[in-house]
């Protein structure tokens, strides 16, 4: 019977149209209104979310199911303590292993690998298991069939990406959608450790990872705090990021300082080789995605106007990883932008 019912939802899902699953290349980020940070009895505005918004979320103790969960798609019951998930959204396996939860089935994103560098690194301990993922397609057209088959008992996605699809992907399995985007990193997180049981962990990540940015902050504050940029090159666009954006935020938590052309209320924003000093501070977080001798890096990291910035002249720009850095914001990537920040700014 099971098979049966297997084989009945594949043949109604795959005569839909699959719609874009989507990496969070973070250009359209919208924070959440949950920002508030406490730090004693001053409240300040985060740049994103720092919790599981009110309304959402299960409520129930680590290991307790079954459990309903209330997220971006609406509510859902998992029954039982998930062994077969699935991830589509980016950070999303990262989010999965950081809390010791191995996926059965992954989306890889544009140009990615199914499991990227920085994943494997950070948890040989896996690798066996990594190296049997089933391949679910890319982010944006996920193969909804190969989903099917694995026969998951939960499917974690974003509302960025999966919200058309969300209903199909629910004649499957429970499916959570988190938020997505960059800035949301912490919400998202915390959401998805409540759908695997875990949400005690997953607190308790983000509180060390909170208290470590605030060290570096304050291990740095006695010099004046430098200002920090970061720059994303694709093949034909040049990006600045800001205050409410993957590392931006990073940067908030460790209270560095943003050059002030980056302090817009926005993830990211283009600029032109003409407006190259846009990307200048005290010290430069680039990556790139191409650097092929054509392509908008090769381009204008060797302009005259980008070799001349102060933070060039002082070799002050740092080469950082596209994939941590930039497209997958989960919490062990964020530990790998946080240590980025210590090295360059500690010496």
């Amino acid at each position: 019977m099971k098979r049966l019912l297997l084989a009945t939802t594949i043949a109604a899902v795959t005569a839909l149209t699959t719609v874009a699953c989507g990496d969070t290349d973070e250009q359209t980020a919208t924070p959440s209104t949950s920002n508030e940070s406490t730090t004693g009895d001053a409240v300040t505005d985060a740049p994103g979310p720092t919790g599981i918004p009110d309304g959402m979320g299960s409520g129930a103790a680590d290991g307790v199911f079954p459990r309903t969960v209330g997220h971006f798609g609406g509510s859902t019951e998992i029954p039982a303590e998930p062994t077969k998930i699935v991830v589509i959204a980016t950070g999303q396996l990262d989010a999965a292993l950081t809390l010791g939860v191995v996926p059965t089935g992954v989306a890889y994103g544009d140009g990615a690998a199914l499991v990227p560098d920085y994943i494997s690194f950070s948890f040989p301990q896996y690798a066996d298991r990594m190296s049997q993922f089933v391949d679910v397609g890319n982010r944006q057209e996920v193969d909804i069939e190969a989903i099917a088959v694995v026969e998951p008992d939960l499917i974690l996605a974003n509302k960025a990406g999966s919200e058309d699809i969300y209903s199909t992907l629910s004649t499957i399995a429970p499916t959570v959608l988190t938020e997505g985007t960059g800035v949301n990193w912490k919400q998202d997180f915390l959401l998805l450790g409540d759908a695997l049981g875990r949400t005690e962990q997953a607190q308790s990540f983000l509180d060390t990872f909170t208290s470590d940015a605030a060290a570096l902050g304050n291990s740095v504050a006695d010099g004046g705090t430098p200002t920090v940029s970061f720059v994303r090159f694709t093949a034909d666009r040049a990006r600045v990021f800001g205050v409410p954006s993957f590392a931006g935020y990073i940067a908030w938590d460790a209270g560095l300082a943003r050059p002030e052309s980056q302090q817009f209320d926005k993830t990211s924003q283009d600029f032109s080789e003409e407006e190259i000093q846009l990307a200048n501070a005290d010290w430069v977080f680039v990556s790139s995605q191409d650097a092929e001798a054509d392509s908008s890096a090769a381009s204008y990291t060797t302009n005259p106007l980008w070799t001349g910035m102060s933070a060039a002249t002082e070799n002050h720009i740092v080469r950082v990883d596209d994939d941590p850095w930039y497209l997958n914001a989960g919490p062990t990537a964020a530990t790998i932008v946080l240590d980025g920040l210590k090295n360059a700014l500690q010496g």
